[in-house]
């Protein structure tokens, strides 16, 4: 099953699918230290991942199991970041949300504004019932993000991920369709 890639618009952002033109962006997102401090990977090295990860975006929409969309700024174009849904399973009609930002971009409710347009595409369009996301526990500013989109801090994963010999615990945070407010208002 295809799961078509969508072009969202909010006030100030567009969400669109990947192109290879979007590679040096993320190559750069994603070998920055700083962006990458909280990640459960360590930074990218090489610029070849940005490739793989362009593929692998198209590749998970092919197969039906998720949607990443870049972020550009609608002003200017500027490429902000991206966002996405993985591990979509429409018979439990759940998914996992997640989003990366360029570190110029991080206090301007980017984040928020793009992770409401997806999902509130995720709850008309998939007609999910549930999505989840998980934040290092020490990345406050990604937990503020969620809550303020309405997703519930449900439990702690106790030292999930190791990277680069440091261990760290993740905050597990759920959304539950009932409880999602597509508001129009600004975030």
């Amino acid at each position: 099953m295809t799961l078509a890639t969508p072009v969202l618009r909010t006030d100030r952002l567009r969400l669109r699918p990947f192109t290879d033109a979007d590679a040096d962006h993320l190559f750069a997102l994603h070998s920055n230290t700083h962006v990458m401090r909280y990640w459960d990977s360590p930074p990218w090295t090489e610029r070849a991942r940005a490739e793989r990860f362009v593929m692998m975006c198209r590749k998970a929409a092919d197969e039906g199991t998720g949607a990443r969309v870049a972020i550009d700024r609608a002003c200017d174009g500027a490429f902000v970041g991206w966002c996405g849904l993985s591990e979509w399973n429409p018979v439990y009609r759940s998914a996992s949300l997640g989003y990366c930002l360029n570190e110029a971009m991080w206090g301007h409710g980017y984040a928020t504004e793009a992770a409401h347009a997806l999902l509130r595409w995720a709850f008309d369009t998939l007609d999910l019932n549930r999505v989840q996301s998980e934040a290092d526990t020490r990345n406050v500013a990604s937990a503020r993000v969620l809550e303020k989109i309405g997703f519930v801090r449900e439990g702690t994963l106790r030292e999930d991920c190791v990277v680069n010999g440091e261990v760290s615990d993740s905050w597990v945070f759920g959304l539950i369709r009932r409880e999602w407010r597509p508001s129009t208002s600004p975030l």
